[in-house]
């Protein structure tokens, strides 16, 4: 039997693709003789995606050769929704199915979830954060991580815990999870790392995140909260034998010095090649400014009280420079809101350089003023980041300023 695909409508995915709205992020969801809750999956994962998640997506159901009518679930499910697809492959395994979806996908991040959704929707957004913005190359959600909340049986507990054990001891492995049903990566980093992944089950996503660690590459984790699904059809003690097989070949490829693959390097993301020269050169001038306000204030005010005016002054310039010319908005419209906003991004930074001036007087309270323009110097490059990503990805948002963006058309 050849693959088989089937979309809502044939062009859904170019269509979205083509509209200049963003990254795409793909979820495939492998299945296997699921047709019990599969419809029921399906419509929650998509209800809650497009009621609260900010980027375009397409939900993917890879059908492992079930032989109920989970096919039949999954060829309704892709013609009701213009999200969803769904492929039918001739054979099992897991990893079969998230080598075929991630190495033919186009979206720009590529994720998987286990169709029982075992793991809260709410640790979806956090996952696929840090890769949209290229801070990291793959994201794993961890049941084992400080933060994480879990309910599921002892015996599967003591066996998960033994096997991350096990791969920390003996690969080296840093990750806390190998197994959470919960995972994504960089499109690109994906399809490089795919062709030295041998495993095609259980295995694969365990020496995805192993071959990923020997080339340098970034993971994040995400603390979520986890219940266990009784019905599981995961076969416990054949996959652990799987996976000792497995970790049993990656050390031996360790050891030959084969685990190196050709990965792209990280880089920023198109928007930000432009925006962050901009909001360096306007963080300067403002930088610069209020260092020069400061010190005219400190003539005649106490030390806390002339930092929040010349925070005050600086933020309204900056915020009004960064709309124009970082972010290319014009006009007039919402620019109340936009002043509003940036002074929240810039309250954080004042609390920053506040905090940091009065514990500097606490240590040192007779600190000279070269002393403290230093200070606040360094105060301010720490807060210039956090301010840079409130504003890029709140205050300037594209799909907060859809209408902007047409009026600059």
């Amino acid at each position: 039997m050849s693959e088989i695909s089937l979309s809502a409508e044939p062009q859904a995915r170019l269509g979205m693709i083509s509209e200049p709205r963003g990254p795409l992020i793909e979820i495939a969801i492998p299945v296997y003789n699921e047709e019990h809750i599969l419809a029921a999956s399906v419509r929650r994962l998509h209800t809650y995606l497009l009621e609260t998640f900010p980027y375009r997506f397409v939900i993917t159901i890879v059908d492992n050769a079930s032989t109920d009518r989970t096919w039949d679930v999954a060829s309704r499910l892709a013609l009701q929704f213009s999200e969803v697809e769904a492929v039918r492959l001739p054979q099992k395994g897991r990893g079969r199915a998230l080598r075929h979806v991630w190495g033919t996908s186009v979206a720009d991040v590529v994720a998987y979830m286990d169709v029982d959704l075992s793991t809260d929707l709410d640790a979806f957004l956090p996952l696929i954060a840090p890769l949209v913005s290229g801070h990291s190359d793959l994201a794993i959600g961890s049941r084992l991580s400080r933060g994480s909340a879990v309910v599921r049986g002892p015996r599967r507990e003591v066996i998960s815990r033994i096997y991350n054990l096990m791969l920390r001891t003996t690969l080296a492995a840093r990750f806390s999870d190998a197994q959470c049903g919960f995972k994504a990566g960089r499109a690109e980093i994906v399809r490089a790392l795919l062709p030295a992944v041998e495993d095609e089950e259980w295995f694969f996503d365990t020496e995805l995140l192993l071959l990923a660690e020997r080339n340098g590459l970034r993971i994040h984790e995400v603390p979520v909260d986890w219940v266990d699904d009784p019905d599981s059809r995961v076969d416990v003690v054949h996959t652990a034998l799987d996976d000792l097989r497995g970790m049993l070949r990656m050390g031996r490829r360790w050891l030959a010095g084969a685990l190196r693959v050709p990965v792209p390097s990280r880089r920023l993301p198109a928007g930000m090649r432009a925006q962050v020269p901009s909001f360096a050169v306007i963080g300067l001038v403002s930088t610069v400014a209020q260092l020069v306000l400061y010190g005219l204030l400190r003539l005649f005010m106490p030390v806390v009280l002339a930092n929040v005016v010349s925070y005050f002054l600086a933020a309204i310039a900056n915020t009004a420079a960064n709309r124009r010319f970082t972010f290319g908005v014009v006009g007039t419209r919402r620019i109340v809101r936009h002043q509003l906003e940036g002074g929240v991004a810039f309250l954080v930074g004042l609390g920053v350089s506040t905090a940091g001036l009065f514990a500097l007087h606490t240590a040192w309270p007779h600190a000279s003023r070269f002393v403290e323009l230093a200070a606040l110097l360094a105060l301010n490059l720490f807060a210039a980041a956090i301010r840079f990503a409130l504003l890029r990805a709140w205050v300037f948002h594209p799909r907060r300023t859809p209408d902007l963006e047409e009026e600059n058309r």
